[in-house]
């Protein structure tokens, strides 16, 4: 990488008090994302986890028949890994980088050596992953009775809170597979959107030219998700 980033563009390490700060700063390796790269497999051992900092990842589950679905997406507002300190030690899910950028990551020890000691920083951890965990259920409901273009506002919403910015490069391919939908699903839910004038889709590079309509237009999921965000992690949100 050409320059080091920050590792308190990281809203979790932002958050960290001194003590706490000092303690992983050392310890903080950064790390280049790419646009595909997969951090985790489903069942692989948890040896570090990850801070994004200007990064996107999504938390895909995939199926037997290697057809797969977003579960959840995280940027600077998490980490990847909770089920490390949740006692699995392993992940159900796959991990992989949906928007290129940076990030940092820990060993796995010692994270959990933090997290053990309570106080701080079990706290933040546990209100973060109560988040996650309420992003998880609402895409599962979104995916089983909302409409594929209620999905993908959902899902550009929640992208670009955590990629502060109105463009995103993202294939249709790419949006299949996370999605879980045909990729003709995808082409006739973007060009709708395209029409009515809420993105600009083309060359693998979507552009928001109307987030207030998008926020009309997605269903009640993007909502309660950002509630739930804003409301256990108030002191860490983007401003």
């Amino acid at each position: 990488m050409s320059a080091t980033p920050d590792p308190r563009q990281n809203w979790l390490l932002a958050a960290l008090a001194e003590p706490e700060w000092q303690r992983l700063l050392p310890h903080l390796e950064p790390v280049a994302m790419a646009l595909g790269d997969v951090l985790y497999e489903p069942g692989g051992k948890l040896s570090h986890v990850y801070f994004p900092a200007t990064a996107i990842v999504s938390l895909l589950y995939v199926m037997e028949n290697g057809a797969s679905a977003e579960i959840a997406v995280v940027g600077n507002e998490g980490l990847i890994g909770i089920s490390l300190f949740m006692g699995g030690g392993s992940t159900s899910s796959q991990a992989m980088v949906q928007a290129a950028g940076t990030g940092f990551r820990l060993k796995a020890s010692l994270l959990m050596a933090e997290f053990n000691r309570g106080g701080p920083v079990l706290h933040l951890l546990l209100r973060y992953t109560q988040a996650l965990i309420t992003q998880m259920a609402q895409t599962s409901v979104c995916n089983r009775h909302h409409a594929v273009d209620q999905q993908l506002c959902r899902w550009l919403l929640l992208t670009l809170d955590r990629l502060h910015s109105s463009q995103l490069v993202m294939t249709q391919e790419l949006l299949s597979t996370i999605l879980g939908v045909r990729r003709a699903s995808i082409t006739e839910a973007a060009g709708q959107l395209q029409r009515d004038g809420l993105i600009r889709y083309e060359r693998g590079r979507i552009s928001v030219l109307d987030r207030a309509a998008l926020e009309q237009r997605s269903c009640e999921c993007y909502a309660v998700v950002k509630k739930e965000y804003d409301r256990l992690l108030p002191d860490i949100k983007a401003t």
